[in-house]
């Protein structure tokens, strides 16, 4: 049984969905992971970590879409607003989706579906640097 962890940085570009499965893909690869399981965790308030399709890009954009309509960027609904009109929506937003995931890995591969992939969901308007970190625990 071992535990090994990695920092993934991903420096994001405005909203919009960010595809780190090759990347998990990788890290899990080129440590010769067998079986267990991987945990994935962003040290962040305002982006978030989801599974979600990865054939189709219309999925993300309905996505954002829907977001943007649940949660508007309009800073008349806030108090917390010193960050610009992005700052408490993409707070509530990263609220309803997932700071962390954890993913099976079994034969030295996650356990995705066929059309999933793993993604940063980030919530602001301004590029950011955000990290990710990757916690396996199992055998190699």
């Amino acid at each position: 049984m071992i535990q090994k962890f990695f920092n993934l940085e991903i420096k994001t570009n405005g909203q919009r969905l960010y595809n780190i499965t090759d990347k998990t893909e990788k890290w899990v690869k080129d440590n010769k992971f067998s079986n267990g399981i991987i945990n994935l965790s962003i040290q962040h308030t305002s982006a978030s970590l989801i599974v979600q399709e990865n054939a189709d890009p219309d999925v993300q954009r309905d996505l954002i879409n829907y977001f943007d309509k649940l949660v508007p960027m309009d800073e008349k609904l806030y108090s917390h607003t010193t960050e610009g009109r992005d700052d408490m929506p993409a707070h509530i937003k990263s609220v309803l989706t997932n700071n962390q995931i954890s993913l099976s890995i079994k034969d030295s591969n996650i356990l995705l579906g066929t059309w999933q992939g793993i993604y940063l969901f980030e919530h602001r308007l301004a590029p950011t640097k955000r990290t990710i970190i990757h916690h396996f625990i199992g055998d190699n």
